[in-house]
């Protein structure tokens, strides 16, 4: 039934107008730290897996869901538990029409902005900024075409948690220009998922770092973890991460590690971090610092602004934070499980979070391992 509402919401999503808002959140995630047992070598392709027959899951069910992702487009997916692969299977072609691998580089989409936000902690924790900092002290004044005043309403955290109050009535939501950048409501009176205003972040910490986008990840996280990849322009997109499946599972295990690999501190800010992965405003509940949260009693889409009464993923855990983008790029991190997961690949219906795909497929996950 809900997988039905879910449907008929997203089919109107685009002329619904009406806007609400929910009371504060009482239900944010502090997590227990997580004990990762395994961490793979920084170089190299050793990485220690498990059975799923030694997990007790089902192997017909498995069987099944890799058959529908393979019908759906998938070209990576990959499930880790406590940091050992259990399943990575590779499908159809990459983007150079080559057969996929464990090397093929695919976009992460707007899975990226989980990266960012990512990146944005360590440089706060670095002394480089700090997210209550209005955006004008990194970027002078006049970054918008709004007046001063409502300019230095909005903050780095208005950034993350997509409460700029920038306008979003524009035919170009990857224009960051300051003339498509008109003001609509005071920051943190409006959430809407508006691209633009996600990548000034990369701006910021350009400004605030003095060293490239590129550079700053690599050094702080890509270094530190084994990562492969880069951000890329594309005559599309804007500053969009590239990389490998396997990348983007080390990614999900450092967050299931809570910013730690192996030993190492990567992200130490643990207040942050709690921030980042839990409710960031009273608007969107199912959001926190440019992550998706699961088992919020109510969401908003990218390209609405109506509020719904619904889970993010209804069929997946509670506890689940996803990094989500276009076409089905999904890093998902389930700290109840020690489990990480992954899909890359291309997804029918295109839409920019495709939620029908990603419940279906949770639905399945949990047949597997239950």
């Amino acid at each position: 039934m809900m997988k039905v509402f879910l449907s008929i919401f997203l089919l109107s999503i685009f002329i619904v107008t009406s806007c609400s808002s929910n009371d504060n959140n009482d239900d944010d995630i502090i997590i227990d730290p997580i004990e990762v047992n395994y961490f793979p070598p920084l170089t190299g392709d050793t990485w220690e897996t498990s059975s799923p027959t030694d997990l007790q899951w089902d192997n017909q069910k498995l069987t099944e869901l890799n058959t529908f992702l393979e019908q759906n487009e998938t070209r990576a997916f990959i499930i880790l538990v406590d940091g050992k692969i259990v399943v990575e299977e590779y499908w159809n072609n990459d983007l150079l029409g080559q057969p996929f691998d464990r090397n093929s580089i695919w976009y992460w989409a707007s899975a990226g902005k989980s990266l960012a936000s990512t990146v944005v902690g360590i440089a706060q924790e670095e002394g480089y900024l700090n997210i209550d900092d209005k955006t004008s002290d990194y970027l002078g004044n006049g970054w918008t075409n709004m007046s001063q005043d409502k300019e230095d309403l909005i903050t780095i955290k208005n950034h993350l948690s997509f409460t700029t109050g920038i306008d979003y009535n524009v035919t170009d939501e990857q224009c960051y220009d300051p003339t498509c950048l008109n003001y609509l409501a005071d920051a943190g009176n409006e959430w809407y998922y508006h691209n633009g205003t996600y990548l000034i972040t990369h701006d910021i910490i350009e400004a605030a770092t003095g060293v490239t986008n590129n550079q700053y990840t690599n050094n702080t996280v890509l270094s530190k973890t084994g990562m492969t990849g880069q951000w890329t322009n594309t005559a599309l997109f804007t500053n969009v991460f590239f990389s490998n499946a396997r990348s983007a599972a080390r990614f999900g295990l450092l967050t299931l590690a809570e910013g730690n690999w192996d030993g190492t501190t990567v992200l130490g800010d643990s207040t942050y971090f709690n921030a980042m992965t839990n409710t960031s405003q009273n608007i969107n509940e199912a959001y926190g610092y440019l992550w998706w949260l699961n088992g919020k009693s109510t969401l908003r889409f990218p390209g609405s602004t109506a509020t719904i009464p619904s889970s993010l993923t209804p069929s997946g855990p509670l506890d689940m934070i996803s990094a989500l983008g276009k076409n089905g790029q999904f890093i998902d991190v389930v700290p109840s499980l020690n489990m990480v997961v992954i899909r890359m690949g291309n997804e029918p219906s295109g839409s920019l979070v495709p939620v029908i795909l990603h419940d279906e497929m949770w639905e399945k996950i949990v047949e597997t391992i239950n």
